[in-house]
């Protein structure tokens, strides 16, 4: 795929849908990692009914250190995997009180050392918290980037190194959004929607599935 192809793709996309954000519930930059680590496995509606629940009683690693795991586990076991997702939430919490005065880190290495964050959490809270031009790939964007033939790769690092790369500087900052959006809604894994397809004429996929 050529650059001039890929950014008439990410124009359209922006035409489409011109301020994409996240479908989980935050409104600080705590809340999103919350959010995001009680996300894996989960549908963003189940962890947003179970955020709803918690912040407004527990929205600060203090709070949530002081709420207890058991207290935790309370408002949270509606979530898949909730028993392993309250430890990991507690241990952060614990390490961002004892460690970075109570708040979240702004660097991928500080991230990346907290349980149960791992390299694409790390993209999404820089990228949407903080407003880094960063791509965190999952399965979606995973797929789109291949099927498409935005940026081929093997596996979810060579994609975001070649979406890095490739995708022009101008939509480098909400590409992540659009991507994982368009996996969700249009692109979706098994059977595409490629009739009602924005880019479906850009799009370099050889099995295109017609309305």
């Amino acid at each position: 795929m050529n650059a001039q192809k890929r950014h008439e793709i990410f124009a359209r996309l922006r035409e489409h849908n011109p301020e994409p954000t996240t479908e989980l519930n935050w409104s600080t930059p705590f809340e999103l990692l919350a959010a995001v680590l009680l996300s894996a496995q989960a549908t963003d509606v189940g962890v947003n009914k179970a955020t709803d629940r918690l912040f407004p009683v527990a929205n600060t690693p203090a709070a949530i250190l002081e709420l207890g795991l058991d207290g935790l586990k309370e408002h949270i076991k509606t979530i898949g995997l909730y028993n392993t997702k309250a430890e990991n939430l507690m241990k952060t919490c614990r390490i961002l009180v004892e460690q970075h005065d109570g708040e979240v880190p702004r660097t991928r290495k500080a991230l990346e050392a907290l349980p149960g964050v791992g390299r694409k959490t790390a993209n999404v809270i820089l990228n949407t918290a903080f407003g880094e031009p960063t791509i965190a790939v999952d399965t979606h964007i995973f797929r789109v980037s291949n099927r498409t033939g935005i940026a081929k790769g093997k596996d979810v690092v060579e994609v975001e190194q070649k979406l890095l790369r490739h995708v022009p500087k101008a939509f480098r900052q909400d590409a992540h959004h659009w991507l994982i959006l368009h996996g969700r809604y249009t692109c979706v894994a098994r059977k595409p929607r490629c009739g009602s397809c924005v880019i479906e004429d850009l799009c370099e996929f050889p099995d295109k599935v017609e309305l």
